[in-house]
């Protein structure tokens, strides 16, 4: 009897990451897929709408965090994929304790299951995902993760989506930095390299839509979003081993 594949479970930072770097990919890696949601927790009462909420039309921190975990709900219904929500609230109301929710994610995870986490590219957020489940990961004896390029951070490059990515990653002061960051620590080798179809995109594009309480400031911040040749057009995912001398140190 040939037994089922392992499990696939993405670490998503913010409820839009995994759909924003992976909707096209999620439909090919080993099922069931299940996205994690780090920083997933509702904002305690006292705080007020943050900025960002506010451009995104909130009048509360609560009326943000509800509306976000419905449209979390509707995109992973439509990409197939489970969800689990950590308690962590997003950075703005947030209390700085460790994101310790990672912790018993990755301890509960089978040996074989695939955990793919974001390199971390002009998202401090990111990076604080990124690093604590390397060093969970690392004290647990599992395979360093699977890194994927965080969009549409990452799609900015101008060899996005071509032969020439990594190379201009390496180079890139701008899009580079959390690349050259892992790079310098790990061998990364390109584990999934996706220039989507359009019909990946079509299903991609649908996914992100339900995301709409924040697509107006992310096209502020990001220009052509949703241009078919965008920033989201292409996902990249990576393979890292420690370099020789870091194995051991976390």
């Amino acid at each position: 009897m040939t037994p089922p594949p392992p499990p696939t479970v993405i670490l998503s930072p913010h409820f839009d990451d995994a759909a924003l770097s992976l909707a096209g990919l999620i439909p090919q890696l080993p099922g069931p897929v299940t996205v994690v949601t780090v920083y997933g927790g509702e904002p305690a009462s006292h705080h007020p709408v943050s900025w960002w909420d506010s451009v995104c039309g909130f009048s509360t921190a609560r009326e943000a965090y509800r509306a976000r975990r419905v449209e979390d709900v509707r995109a992973c219904e439509l990409l197939g994929v489970e969800s689990v929500v950590l308690d962590h609230p997003d950075g703005p109301y947030g209390d700085g304790t460790e994101l310790t929710g990672i912790d018993s994610c990755l301890a509960e995870l089978p040996p074989e299951a695939v955990l793919l986490v974001p390199i971390g590219t002009n998202q401090p957020d990111h990076e604080k995902v990124r690093d604590r489940a390397l060093t969970v990961a690392g004290k647990l004896g599992r395979a360093v993760p699977l890194m994927y390029a965080d969009l549409p951070y990452t799609g900015h490059l101008d060899e996005w989506g071509s032969a020439g990515a990594d190379p201009a990653l390496g180079r890139s002061h701008l899009y580079g930095l959390a690349y050259q960051d892992m790079t310098s620590r790990h061998t990364l080798r390109v584990e999934h390299d996706l220039t989507l179809t359009d019909e990946q995109w079509a299903l991609k594009r649908e996914a992100v839509l339900c995301y709409g309480s924040q697509l107006a400031p992310l096209a502020a911040d990001h220009g052509m979003l949703l241009a078919r040749n965008g920033p989201l057009h292409a996902e990249r995912v990576w393979a890292a081993e420690p370099r020789a001398g870091d194995i051991g140190n976390g």
